[in-house]
């Protein structure tokens, strides 16, 4: 099984997130901005995260999504998840990442997530990265 994380991240909590998950599915965990659109092809899973930037995913993340090819996740289950400060006010990038992924054609599992942080630089708060991995873990149960 080949499981894939593609993030962005503004102050490194993004990143601490997507890592655990990866260590904890045996995937791969790799930045926005060194990854290759050519190398979508031959993934079990895809999750993809992004800090939350004015309610929205970064504009890396929002250009990955839009740069994707239709119908090139096809057969590709999918998730997305986000990293934010607790409040009502922070916006959900999670879920517009998912929206993305399934118009797309990817099969989306599971629910967007957000992963909290106790200020906006950070760091993350207790448990999150236990958090992270266990929520990997859900979706990609067979590694």
């Amino acid at each position: 099984m080949n499981a894939l994380i593609i993030y962005d991240s503004n102050y490194g909590n993004t990143r601490l997130v997507a890592e655990a998950m990866a260590e904890s599915i045996k995937g791969s965990a790799i930045s926005v901005k060194d990854f290759e659109m050519g190398n979508l092809g031959n993934l079990d899973l895809l999750i993809v995260g992004s800090p939350i930037n004015g309610w929205r995913p970064t504009p890396a993340i929002k250009n990955f999504l839009e740069n994707i090819p239709n119908g090139k996740l096809k057969g590709i289950q999918a998730a997305a998840f986000d990293t934010r400060i607790k409040s009502f006010l922070s916006g959900n990038a999670a879920k517009r990442i998912y929206q993305a992924l399934n118009t797309k054609g990817a099969k989306m599992i599971g629910t967007p997530v957000g992963f909290y942080v106790k200020h906006t630089e950070g760091p993350l708060l207790e448990k999150e990265l236990e958090n992270a991995r266990i929520w990997a873990l859900h979706l990609f149960p067979s590694n």
